[in-house]
């Protein structure tokens, strides 16, 4: 995973009337997705769903609030969610928060991490900078953090450092699909919960900075127009080729919360890459949060992962 370490896409040069936006950092965390915000929009049109809650599960052993990294005085945290009765090491999930790179909590998967943690699967949810703090690849440089103390730490946590699985949602599932599709056989599975494939395909809904600036162009600092080299380099969609990894992809109705992913899917296939896809017909962006939707995505999440890890 060392190998990783290093700027993960260039800062192509556009000249000097062309000056990075920095704006966007602003040292405050933005507060404005939460699973809270995303209920009270959702409700408006599905009254009948419902916040899926934290839970106390006697065969799962919880960690909270450890340090992976240090940036300068920045610690980064994860929590561990592990199954007690597991007599092999078990498979280990870190698991992606979304929020447009720039909100958004860890704290949001831990319901998804317990109960996958019941299953026999040791889940860490991280947190990473935002772009509220750092623009890319600082996100994707933390995560890979994230992985190596995993790693690091596979005896403490009675893991298996061969069997590992990347999962992630919204602009967590990029991160999770981008790190995937460019990590070799350092990770084994990808879960991409409605996250895009590509920030330059035609079916991309990000760039649009017509009323606001959208959040890519906060992350990356520059506009699509500015830099599309650059979208195009953090596009998990230009490394399917390369890919190893076999993804499951669980996704809204919102179509271009997917952009890409039928291409990817299609590479995916040519290169005998094992691939699934399920879609939640009429489902929100933020399905996985709740219930009705939340138990089928664990469902579908140990399906994948057992044919994956245990075949």
């Amino acid at each position: 995973m060392k190998r990783y370490f290093y700027l993960l896409a260039v800062v192509f040069c556009c000249g000097p009337a062309c000056a990075q936006l920095t704006t966007g950092i602003t040292g405050k965390r933005d507060t404005s997705f939460s699973t809270w915000s995303a209920y009270i929009k959702i409700r408006k049109t599905q009254p009948d769903i419902h916040i899926v809650k934290e839970q106390n599960f006697s065969q799962v052993e919880e960690h909270r609030n450890l340090v992976y990294a240090s940036i300068g005085e920045r610690s980064l945290q994860l929590d561990a969610f592990l199954p007690k009765a597991s007599r092999k090491p078990a498979p280990a999930i870190l698991i992606i928060h979304g929020g447009g790179w720039r909100s958004g909590n860890r704290s949001q998967h831990i319901p998804l991490a317990q109960h996958l943690a019941a299953a026999g699967y040791a889940c860490f949810t991280a947190e990473y900078r935002l772009s509220t703090e750092a623009l890319y690849p600082a996100a994707v440089d933390d995560l890979l953090k994230a992985l190596v103390w995993i790693k690091a730490n596979a005896k403490r946590f009675h893991i298996d450092q061969k069997k590992l699985a990347v999962l992630g949602f919204s602009a967590g599932g990029v991160l999770a699909a981008f790190i995937g599709a460019r990590s070799g056989n350092d990770v084994q599975a990808v879960i991409d919960i409605d996250g895009t494939l590509s920030f330059v395909h035609p079916e991309s809904g990000e760039g649009d900075d017509s009323r606001f600036t959208s959040a890519a162009t906060y992350w990356f600092g520059y506009t699509k127009k500015e830099n599309p080299e650059l979208w195009t380099a953090a596009s998990p969609l230009t490394y399917a080729g390369q890919n190893k990894a076999p993804f499951l992809f669980l996704n809204s109705s919102v179509d271009r919360m997917h952009a890409g992913r039928d291409d990817f899917s299609e590479i995916l296939k040519k290169n005998g890459i094992y691939t699934e896809v399920h879609t939640f017909e009429g489902a929100p962006h933020a399905f996985c949060l709740f219930d009705p939707w939340f138990q089928p995505t664990v469902h579908y999440i140990i399906t994948f992962l057992d044919q994956v890890f245990k075949s």
